[in-house]
């Protein structure tokens, strides 16, 4: 590890994690547009670049630990650090996402994708992972905590959703099978939203060292609320 003072080291670590974000988020909403539009050479770079996403992230995770090991930080430095682990990490799961998305690509029609409006919501959850890392490169806990609000937008329309598909579900024609894809991908945009809100948290707890705990719905909750 470089002799380079301590903050610049984690400046630039701070740096490669926007770039992996911006990645990630990118890819994310290529899946969807891929599936919408069933674009198999799209749905083909998706997991190429999923790859190469991968290999950033492990290659950021070993800077970190080398950092660890060699730097040995302390107090705030050493929980930047942490927290980039951390946020490296919710970054690996949305990107293992957008392959998710793309798997389902045979099961959904352009039609049914369109209906629900997926793209437009993914764009807003995408929002919300660029404000969270925001957030983090300038240590700002008012913006952090304002994205884990956005939060429960999503999980709102979530459940909207559910309710939809559920609904749709009663008629005898629907094609089950495609409502539970698209129920699917509204999860998969919903779990994107939850790591953004889970980085905001991890920011707030740099900043200030409160601990916030994020609450994910249950499939319990969805059928509960439902019947509402």
């Amino acid at each position: 590890m470089s002799e380079r003072p301590v903050h610049t080291l984690i400046k630039e670590l701070s740096l490669i994690l926007v770039q992996l974000s911006d990645k990630v988020v990118g890819n994310f909403l290529d899946a969807l547009h891929a599936v919408k539009h069933h674009d198999e050479k799209g749905a083909r770079q998706i997991r190429m670049l999923d790859n190469e996403i991968d290999v950033d992230e492990v290659i950021l995770e070993e800077r970190c630990m080398a950092f660890l090991a060699t730097q040995q930080p302390v107090a705030k430095d050493l929980r930047a650090i942490v927290s980039i682990i951390k946020i490296n990490d919710d970054l690996k799961h949305i990107g293992a996402l957008a392959v998710h998305i793309i798997d389902r690509m045979p099961e959904i029609s352009p039609e049914m994708l369109e209906s629900f409006e997926f793209e437009n919501i993914a764009i807003h959850a995408g929002e919300m992972v660029k404000k969270s890392i925001e957030a983090f490169l300038n240590k700002d806990s008012i913006l952090a905590r304002r994205v884990s609000e956005m939060d429960e937008i999503i999980d709102s329309i979530h459940r909207k959703v559910f309710k939809r598909v559920t609904s749709l579900m009663k008629n005898q024609n629907s094609d089950v099978d495609e409502l539970i894809t698209a129920l699917s991908i509204s999860r998969y945009i919903e779990r994107m939203a939850d790591h953004a809100a889970r980085i905001a948290n991890e920011v707030v707890f740099l900043v200030t060292g409160e601990i916030i705990r994020h609450t994910e719905w249950s499939y319990e909750y969805l059928i509960t609320s439902s019947r509402d």
